[in-house]
């Protein structure tokens, strides 16, 4: 369809030309390309609050927060403050440091499912580095993860479904190689047949199941608690490990994530996002018993320069320690839940096939009545939608992530205004959608 464009783009689709003389697609990550939705890129200038601004002077009440990071919106005062006062000091020293002691111990001592944890710089990184873990610790090679669960670009976990209930994956993405495809099996979610039926043939070489136990990279598909108390228990029957992939539920849904949302203790977890307070920072945890099989004190391999970088490791702290404040996510879960409300009440009432999924401060617009659960159930011809709802809004002044597939997340720095002026948007922008 033809769009209508009432903000202009001119700076920003400038940029985007420089851009792909530098950069493959004129992008450093392939979805900020814009290739599922209308126009250029926006190229951001600054962000205050909720709200961000483009270099052409367009403002956005922003729903994407950095894809998750910003949980105390853009440019947080005690966050900033705290990184200026640590950047005073060195950018980085390639040695311990004392922020990563503060951050260490204040993740360890407000989070009772893990004991020990290693910094690292990204969330890829930090799952790459658990399933080597895993491997090292059981003596086993294969992995188990789930259709519609993203676990960063690991070449092994790079894979999609093939045909049959339980299948050996097969690359998303060249330059994986079909050996490391094969390293993993992937089921389908919510499928305790599917799983029990893979661990019985294959656990003699399963060193781990790996989950989002909040999958929210392809879509928010929400999960029955059973089932992911079914992969504890499987994973104890067959004796293999389970990892809690937390790099978005991880200090988002609460302080200990997914793991103390559903009250599921798993073998290994990974982080990302929040942790870094906007900066790249992951890490992977578990018992004092499985790390000490990282090296320096045991034999898997595990290294980083820039891992606990003190600038990184502040506005981490800074972050966290806000997250602490009481009633913080009981807070965020309740504003979150009233700003669905309003759009879901306007969707019923006017008859739209929308529904609105949300954890926490995690939501997802679905072009769909029934709760999806897998990614097999969201019908790829909704993303038709979702390009008009996502220019409708930025026309309006709100900005969601520009893929149909992501979620959006509600951070402590919108207030109940900002939240009626988005929901009166987004409503609007629907109405558009369906011709209302």
């Amino acid at each position: 369809m033809e769009f209508t464009n009432r903000i202009t783009r001119t700076a920003s689709a400038a940029l985007f030309e420089e851009a792909k003389r530098y950069f493959p697609g004129g992008v450093n990550s392939p979805v900020r390309a814009f290739k599922s939705v209308s126009g250029p890129p926006l190229f951001i200038r600054e962000g205050s609050g909720c709200r961000m601004m483009d270099e052409d002077g367009n403002t956005f009440l922003d729903f994407c927060c950095s894809w998750g990071p910003l949980i105390h919106g853009h440019n947080n005062d005690r966050i900033r403050e705290f990184v200026v006062e640590t950047l005073s000091k060195g950018t980085s020293f390639g040695t311990p440091n004392r922020m990563g002691n503060q951050l260490g111990q204040l993740i360890l001592e407000n989070h009772s499912y893990i004991e020990k944890i290693r910094f690292v710089s990204s969330g890829t990184e930090a799952v790459m580095s658990a399933i080597r873990l895993a491997r090292g610790v059981t003596g086993k090679n294969k992995v188990i993860k789930f259709d519609g669960c993203y676990h960063g670009h690991v070449d092994s976990l790079l894979v999609k479904a093939g045909s049959g209930l339980a299948t050996f994956g097969t690359s998303t993405s060249a330059g994986v190689p079909d050996s490391f495809a094969r390293e993993t099996l992937v089921l389908p979610l919510n499928d305790e047949e599917a799983l029990e039926q893979t661990l019985v043939e294959h656990a003699h070489d399963i060193a781990c199941i790996i989950v989002e136990p909040v999958p929210a990279n392809n879509g928010l598909l929400l999960q029955n608690q059973r089932f992911l108390e079914s992969l504890r228990l499987k994973a104890d029957k067959h004796n293999v490990l389970l990892i809690f992939d937390e790099v978005i539920s991880g200090f988002r849904v609460s302080f200990e994530g997914a793991a103390g949302y559903y009250g599921i203790q798993p073998d290994i977890m990974t982080f990302g996002k929040i942790i870094g307070g906007g900066f790249p920072v992951g890490a992977y945890a578990a018992s004092a018993e499985i790390m000490s099989h990282v090296a320096p004190e045991g034999p898997v391999y595990q290294a980083g320069t820039l891992s606990a970088n003190p600038v990184a490791m502040a506005g981490g702290y800074a972050a966290l320690e806000q997250c602490l404040a009481d009633g913080f996510y009981e807070i965020m879960a309740n504003k979150t839940k009233n700003f669905v409300a309003g759009i879901q009440a306007h969707c019923d009432k006017h008859g739209y096939e929308v529904s609105i999924p949300h954890i926490g401060s995690i939501f997802w617009v679905a072009f769909s009545r029934k709760q999806i659960r897998a990614a097999s159930e969201i019908d790829v011809a909704s993303m038709d939608k979702f390009k008009v709802l996502h220019h409708e809004l930025l026309q309006r002044g709100v900005y969601l992530g520009p893929s149909g597939y992501e979620v959006g997340f509600v951070s402590a720095a919108h207030n109940t205004a900002d939240l009626e002026e988005a929901s009166a948007h987004i409503c609007a922008s629907l109405d558009v959608v369906f011709g209302g």
